[in-house]
């Protein structure tokens, strides 16, 4: 007797259950979003009152009113992102999650992925487990925040930090670093803010935990 073809169905994985993201995490994702989001709009007004390329940025968009008051605002958004930054990177070492989430990643695992991506059949089941391509862009803006903490060194306290400035090429060049690691930040940030808008539920885990 043939078996009916329900016979041969399996049923779909169910959704692993519990925490995907500790309260811990949640808490210092969204702290270094409000401190990106001070350090980029200040750090737009900084930028506009000495101007290095042919454009400036609309002042609807900046943050400050003016000069000392941007400066204020990114120094402040600049002490919050180092100091939760520090913490969370300690965090993520202390509790293995460091190497758990974001290794092993190679450049065959992220062109498979990134192809997979683009054919629209990446699976996004399980939360829980990031891609290559989300371990390399996270890896990756691990390592643009510290350009930007080092680069802005220089540009606060250029006398103190010399030989910081005289390894990023002075400080023009330095100048230039850091408004190149903002851009890449930003841009970071407007991908991550697409894949969210692709994938809702994984900006409910990132409030709710799971």
């Amino acid at each position: 007797m043939l078996a009916s073809p329900a016979s041969h169905d399996t049923p779909a994985a169910p959704r692993p259950a519990g925490a995907i993201h500790p309260g811990w995490l949640r808490t210092m994702h969204w702290i270094n979003a409000l401190a990106v989001v001070i350090m980029v709009m200040s750090g737009w007004r900084v930028y506009n009152a000495a101007p290095f390329f042919d454009f400036t940025f609309p002042n609807g968009i900046t943050l400050g009113g003016w000069l000392g008051g941007a400066l204020q605002w990114h120094f402040a958004g600049m002490w919050l992102l180092f100091a939760n930054g520090l913490l969370y990177l300690a965090l993520n070492v202390a509790t293995g999650r460091l190497w758990r989430k974001f290794f092993p990643v190679s450049p065959r695992g992220v062109a498979a992925d990134l192809g997979a991506a683009l054919r629209g059949k990446l699976a996004h089941d399980d939360l829980r487990h990031y891609n290559q391509v989300q371990k390399l862009a996270y890896l990756f803006v691990m390592a643009d925040i510290v350009m930007l903490v080092l680069s802005g060194l220089v540009l606060w306290k250029s006398v103190q930090f010399d030989g910081l400035r005289d390894l990023l090429g002075g400080y023009e060049f330095a100048r230039r670093i850091h408004f190149f690691a903002m851009a890449l930040l930003v841009a970071f940030v407007a991908v991550h803010l697409v894949m969210v808008a692709l994938v809702p539920r994984s900006l409910v885990a990132m409030i709710r935990g799971k």
